[in-house]
């Protein structure tokens, strides 16, 4: 029994640790899901794997331990698996929210990321040629635009 409880516990840790590394947001879902799956198994093992022995006092049964299952470790899976469901329900709104802003169900964001400094490097553009243009205006007409290159035969003043 134990050697089947530690093999449970073994391979659920490896299926969760291997999603968890994957770059999907679904994929890291499922995996937290199996890292609590196996938590549950570990804490609920740790209370001797017993079958048939109730984990609260009887008439008729001795008040000796040997009688009894700990009721601990359940009490506290109990409470651990609904932890773990409040945590998942608040992933998967986030995932889907990171979803709908990003466009993509990545977790590193690259794709917004990516438009985010296409934009920044088009405003600054503008604002660059904004300022030349306000320069060109008020009379220095020598003073090239920020990497802009001057033309030939036609030098700037220093």
């Amino acid at each position: 029994m134990e050697l089947a409880m530690a093999s449970a516990i073994g391979i659920l840790t490896a299926a969760g640790v291997y999603l968890l590394l994957r770059a999907r947001s679904f994929d890291v879902i499922l995996g937290l899901t199996l890292l609590s799956y196996a938590t549950n198994l570990l804490i609920f093992s740790s209370g001797r794997l017993v079958t048939g022995k109730p984990p609260v006092l009887r008439d008729g049964i001795p008040a000796d331990p040997a009688y009894y299952t700990d009721p601990l470790p359940q009490a506290l899976v109990l409470t651990a698996i609904v932890i773990a469901f409040a945590m998942t329900a608040v992933i998967i709104v986030l995932a889907i929210r990171s979803r709908a802003d990003n466009h993509s169900d990545h977790i590193d964001g690259s794709r917004a990321e990516a438009e985010f400094q296409r934009r920044e490097q088009l405003r600054h553009e503008e604002s660059r040629l904004a300022a030349h243009a306000a320069e060109l205006v008020a009379g220095n007409e020598s003073v090239p635009a920020r990497g802009a290159m001057p033309e030939p035969g036609h030098e700037g003043r220093a």
